[in-house]
């Protein structure tokens, strides 16, 4: 069974999120959290298939956790905790920023900072099996 972190700092916005994939057809155990440094500490306890994270939220934003999975240096350099801890958090996760921006800008710095793809709320359970099955594959 595959294992998503869905990271959004609103636990309503998660509960959609969770909802959603599980209406897509994917049976999957899900881990949240609410904001980038909390998700750190959760991939340092869990190993995830794939990361859902929306962009805006306080603490550690969603680019910045995107940085951090993707660059040890950036991780140590941003992430709070235990160093050792997170040189467990690996590299290559797949990540899909869910964000309410109307522009694709800040869709397009996320992608350049290392996700794989982005959706834009609200989306529809189709849409998000569109995004998630090539990751999960």
């Amino acid at each position: 069974m595959a294992k998503i972190l869905v990271v959004d700092d609103s636990g309503t916005m998660r509960k959609i999120i969770m909802k959603g994939v599980k209406a897509a057809g994917f049976d999957v155990e899900f881990v949240e959290a609410s904001d980038g440094a909390e998700a750190l500490e959760q991939l340092t306890k869990n190993e995830v298939d794939l990361i859902l994270s929306d962009i805006n939220m306080p603490n550690m934003d969603g680019i910045t956790l995107v940085r951090c999975v993707r660059d040890q240096k950036a991780l140590e350099t941003t992430a709070h905790g235990d160093k050792e801890l997170l040189k467990r958090v690996k590299n290559n996760i797949p990540i899909i920023m869910i964000t309410t921006e109307g522009g694709l800008e800040k869709a397009q710095e996320a992608l350049a900072a290392g996700a794989n793809d982005f959706l834009k709320k609200p989306f529809t359970p189709d849409q998000l099996k569109e995004k998630i099955t090539p990751l999960l594959s």
